[in-house]
């Protein structure tokens, strides 16, 4: 039986948040686009790669507090934790929704709340 999305999200997350990048990426598509509302859009795996290049420079921790699936597409809300400027963890509330094909991600609609 294949993996539904919810699995298939929940691996990726482990994968990024062990700062396996690469792994997370095998989850999603080539042609990937992710949507951070309000700030930017990123347009492939490269893109996404050289984002999380920079953005990611220690792995983020997620708590999901809920993930929520029906056809397509898999909601993901919850707290992201990432370092400020200083190295500080900050935790910031998210919701996330991505949209699947082909048993990878496809798109994500990324909402992130900062303190």
């Amino acid at each position: 039986m294949p993996d539904t999305n919810k699995t298939i999200l929940t691996r990726a997350n482990a994968a990024i948040s062990a700062g396996d990048y690469e792994g997370f990426l095998a989850h999603c598509t080539e042609d990937t686009e992710w949507v951070f509302v309000g700030e930017q859009t990123l347009r492939g795996k490269p893109a996404v790669r050289a984002w999380m290049a920079t953005a990611y420079q220690q792995p983020p921790q997620f708590r999901v507090e809920q993930l929520i699936a029906e056809a397509d597409f898999v909601t993901a809300v919850g707290t992201i934790t990432l370092p400020d400027d200083s190295g500080a963890a900050v935790e910031h509330a998210y919701c996330d929704v991505w949209r699947f094909r082909d048993g990878k991600m496809a798109e994500l609609r990324a909402f992130v709340l900062k303190p």
